[in-house]
């Protein structure tokens, strides 16, 4: 299994081969550097930390991260992720090399956030009527039972806080890879905002 991680950097469109326009996601993948490598002896698992986006000064990162860097020698990264990947040492790097054009390939990210919404935009609910004097338009409507069991149901769909959620698609398909500019173009769209953090899996 192969994992990096990358900056969103927005989404573009490209004609494939057979001349279809594809639309894809661009993504800065790595390189990303191996900052500790836990075993199973040790640590119970097989898994790597690895790190993206270097920092300059130690202030910039918590106390336990930066003892890890220490110890390994690493220079400082802003963001730490592991992946269950085997066979890598301290101070290798991985980068967008690493995939293939084709590969598919699994993408997590944290979805773009949008407050406080209503049931209409989060859950989707059809609203009321919209002509003059209605009392019911974007109103969620009833979300109880009567004398049992007079309260509310757990789970019951109402107005709240939407987005900002880990959101991760799978077999998203992987259109060109150019190791010379660190970036991936997967085919479709990908969570997150633009310029923010993604983890790429092979699927």
């Amino acid at each position: 299994m192969t994992g990096i991680l990358g900056k969103k950097l927005g989404m573009t469109q490209i004609f494939t081969e057979d001349g279809k326009l594809v639309p894809v996601t661009v993504i800065e993948a790595g390189p990303c550097c191996v900052v500790q490598v836990k075993t199973p002896d040790k640590d119970g698992y097989e898994a790597v930390k690895v790190g993206f986006i270097e920092v300059r000064k130690e202030k910039n990162v918590t106390k336990p991260l930066a003892g890890v860097f220490k110890k390994a020698g690493t220079p400082l990264f802003r963001i730490v992720k592991e992946f269950h990947i085997s066979g890598l040492q301290v101070g290798d790097m991985i980068k967008a090399d690493s995939f293939s054009k084709g590969d598919k390939v699994t993408v997590s990210g944290i979805s773009k956030g949008k407050g406080f919404q209503g049931v209409m935009k989060r859950h989707r609910f059809k609203g009321g009527p919209d002509s003059h004097g209605s009392m019911f338009n974007r109103a969620p409507g009833s979300i109880g039972a009567s004398s049992f069991p007079s309260r509310v149901w757990r789970g019951q769909r109402m107005a709240g806080h939407m987005g900002s959620d880990k959101v991760t698609i799978r077999n998203l398909t992987v259109i060109d890879v150019r190791p010379e500019q660190n970036l991936i173009l997967i085919k479709g769209a990908v969570p997150g905002a633009t310029n923010s953090i993604v983890e790429i899996r092979k699927a």
